[in-house]
């Protein structure tokens, strides 16, 4: 995978954004100032990437795919902004820039987090227009909603707040991934199995794309454990150290760092053999996968 083919892919995402986010009217002109500047501020938009490619992987050629990529992403910066705030990771910077709620308040910033969760499902209806796909797009919006609520990415992130407030640090292994498997595989597996879905993959083609987005995830949530401790605030664009400073148990502060590389590159070689197992072309998904557990950033 070359920087042209995934700067074109990604085009392709903020073009859809664009078609789907709202004006900045007068009345909610705040509002949705703040909801354009969470999700317009950068980003590698590797969720509805992914979504589209399965999509794509499995023979799928209608527009039924660009209102699930669209709601994938706004549901992930939803999350992100609700996680910046100050009754979670009181954080100030994302993705080299201010976090909303540093530049819109407190109560704006969770508003902007709730409005970013209901456009997304908004959005996401628009898809039932494609009528010869209804039965695929009911599956696939069950599988988003499941995977991104409460027995997904919340309940996920649910358990990290609850771990914080009971100040526990001594989560063992098993503990730890399944907060992984919900709070960041979750939305992969999800854009992975919903791509699979509309594309017309069959019950246990969407399983094992299910597998491979639970694989990469935890190799993912891995290296940002990693990168929290060997990288820096001007490369990662938000500040490091934070596990360290909020005493969380993540992969490194159990294992150590050679373990955690470890980790990522078993993790990362079950994902692609599961991936060769599938039809279509997958190279392009390959490298992606692979840039997302070896990431310097």
């Amino acid at each position: 995978m070359n920087r042209e083919e995934l700067n074109i892919r990604k085009q392709e995402v903020e073009e859809i954004l664009q078609f789907y986010l709202p004006e900045e009217t007068a009345v909610q002109g705040s509002l949705a100032a703040a909801v354009r500047y969470a999700i317009l501020a950068g980003g590698k938009r590797l969720r509805p990437i992914l979504m589209l490619e399965a999509y794509h992987m499995f023979g799928g050629t209608s527009d039924v795919i660009r209102p699930f990529a669209a709601a994938m992403e706004m549901i992930h910066t939803h999350s992100l902004v609700h996680d910046d705030l100050p009754a979670l990771d009181n954080d100030e910077y994302r993705r080299g820039q201010k976090t909303t709620h540093a530049v819109y308040g407190e109560a704006m910033g969770i508003l902007a987090g709730d409005a970013l969760l209901n456009l997304a499902y908004i959005t996401l209806f628009q898809a039932f227009r494609y009528k010869e796909d209804e039965e695929r797009i009911y599956r696939a919006a069950s599988i988003l909603a499941s995977k991104t609520g409460l027995s997904g990415m919340l309940g996920g992130q649910s358990l990290d707040v609850e771990n914080e407030k009971n100040n526990r640090t001594d989560l063992d292994e098993e503990e730890l991934l399944y907060i992984y498997q919900l709070k960041t595989a979750a939305l992969l597996e999800a854009s992975l199995m919903v791509g699979a879905v509309l594309g017309g993959a069959d019950r246990d083609q969407v399983f094992t794309m299910e597998r491979i987005g639970r694989k990469i995830g935890l190799a993912f949530q891995i290296r940002d454990d990693i990168l929290d401790v060997t990288s820096t605030q001007e490369e990662l664009g938000k500040p490091v150290f934070s596990d360290q400073k909020n005493e969380k148990t993540t992969y490194v502060t159990l294992h150590g760092l050679d373990e955690a590389e470890a980790a990522v590159e078993r993790l990362t070689e079950e994902a692609f053999k599961d991936l060769h197992s599938l039809p279509g072309d997958t190279r392009f998904l390959e490298h992606l996968l692979g840039s997302l557990a070896g990431r310097k950033y």
